[in-house]
């Protein structure tokens, strides 16, 4: 729990003309909090809702602006002990999530019964006139200072992102995908969940006398799939990828076999599924608190890339990014620290990935690094550390230095955090699913999402997400 200790002033000692100010970013989540405490549902306030059929982002609700006057007066000017008596408030412009805001009070007059008439002003950081007014409060006798406050904190656990990814899939024919090796319950039961939502159409790749009794276990008849019996499960990646090449799969889904396998024949320089791109993972996170879903690459292919293949990893990921939906995803490069240092290499490559950007050089997104993770996820970090970036705090994509650190992120917000996962290689002639055999059967599920998400990118080069009205 936070903890502030506030020091307030007494009537005796304010003086007409006395000012304090805060200075406080509105989010998305404000917005949902406000709803829950006020009752006000209005759409247009909402994020995820406001939006639709709107070129804009959602307006805050004018009283959560004006709101932010009780925060200036209930804890600096007069401050604690104070007593709301009447405000006045009138709205010029509107603010949204993003912009950042100050709320500034001053003294206009001292009246018997210790009422304090203060001026009041909400500005944009740009310094647009938000709401003026003026408030009216009656100030403490004496000054108060309390120590320890503290809130408990709220969490948002938003959910029904991935539903939306998978509701925009609905109507499209599904992939025919080879599943490679699903030699256990969970990697075909994912296959068979997938394939009753319509993603895929199953060939399963392994031994046969292993798959049906699974499959009967499982309750699953085999109806719509069929199985390429291949007697050893580490032969089901060649015959994957050759049924590739042949035109009969359109994407590879991994089973119950080790990622190297899989990736040994997806890259193999001859006869492999090379394009002329460096192929690359990126998962995608459903995670609580925040309002979109967050993309993170690499965690699971490219142990320590260099710049080039950096460069990939990046268009990679603002290609998967574009096919769920986000035109212009928010790119953020990571590294220790937010500022250039050439002792530390992953800094030097994130300056040069942002104006490779810059140059053309990669296309699709806003890119900006090097980031520190604080303020390349909050608004609020990233003005205290005094960045003025499109990217820094709202962060779409976060792109790691190296393996270690990408796949330490995606798998502390998975176990620790409570997101909810999918992932998608990137870069090959096809899109390849690349989940644990840890993971469940919905998280194979919407690697299957992301897959048809993808594929329906790569031909069209158009979202269903945008054509979509989920």
């Amino acid at each position: 729990m936070d903890k502030h200790i506030l020091v307030g002033h007494a009537w005796a000692d304010l003086q007409p003309g006395q000012s304090a100010s805060l200075e406080r970013a509105c989010t998305a989540n404000d917005l949902v909090v406000f709803a829950h405490a006020s009752g006000n549902h209005n759409p247009l306030n909402l994020p995820g809702l406001g939006e639709a059929g709107r070129a804009r982002a959602p307006i805050a609700p004018s009283m959560w602006g004006g709101s932010l006057f009780s925060a200036v007066l209930g804890n600096v000017l007069p401050g604690p002990g104070t007593v709301y008596l009447g405000q006045t408030l009138r709205f010029h412009d509107r603010a949204h999530p993003g912009d950042m805001l100050r709320a500034e009070v001053t003294v206009r007059a001292k009246r018997p019964g210790r009422v304090v008439e203060l001026d009041c002003r909400l500005t944009r950081a740009d310094g647009t006139l938000i709401a003026d007014g003026v408030a009216e409060v009656q100030a403490p006798e004496h000054r108060i200072v309390t120590e320890d406050v503290a809130l408990p904190e709220i969490a948002l656990r938003r959910r029904g992102k991935f539903d939306r990814l998978l509701a925009a899939c609905r109507g499209v024919p599904a992939m025919p995908t080879a599943v490679v090796a699903p030699t256990d319950a969970s990697s075909l039961a994912g296959a068979w969940e997938a394939a009753r939502e319509g993603l895929i159409e199953p060939i399963l790749i392994g031994p046969a006398d292993t798959i049906r009794p699974l499959a009967a276990c499982i309750g699953w008849d085999l109806a719509g799939a069929r199985i390429e019996d291949v007697a050893d499960p580490h032969a089901a990646p060649a015959r994957a990828v050759a049924m590739v090449q042949a035109g009969a799969v359109q994407a590879i889904m991994k089973g119950n076999i080790h990622s190297d396998e899989v990736l040994t024949h997806v890259t193999k320089a001859d006869g492999g599924l090379r394009t002329g791109r460096r192929i690359s993972h990126v998962f995608v996170l459903d995670v609580p608190g925040r309002e979109g879903l967050l993309l993170i690459s690499d965690a699971a292919i490219n142990i320590l890339p260099d710049l080039k293949t950096k460069a990939d990893i990046v268009q990679n990921a603002i290609d998967l990014s574009h096919a769920i939906g986000l035109p212009q995803p928010r790119v953020g490069i990571l590294s220790a620290v937010e500022t250039i240092n050439p002792a530390i290499p992953s800094t030097l490559d994130a300056a040069i990935l942002a104006k490779m950007a810059d140059r053309g050089q990669i296309t699709g997104g806003l890119v900006d690094g090097p980031l520190a993770m604080d303020n390349a996820v909050d608004l609020g970090a990233a003005r205290i550390k005094g960045i003025a970036s499109e990217v820094a705090g709202r962060a779409d994509v976060l792109v790691a230095p190296n393996l270690e650190a990408g796949n330490m992120l995606a798998k502390q917000l998975v176990f620790l955090s409570g997101a909810d996962t999918a992932g998608l290689v990137v870069g090959a002639r096809v899109p390849v699913m690349l989940t644990s055999r840890a993971d469940d059967a919905q998280a194979r599920l919407m690697s299957a999402a992301l897959a048809v998400l993808f594929g329906h990118w790569r031909r069209t080069r158009t979202s269903l997400l945008q054509e979509s009205p989920a």
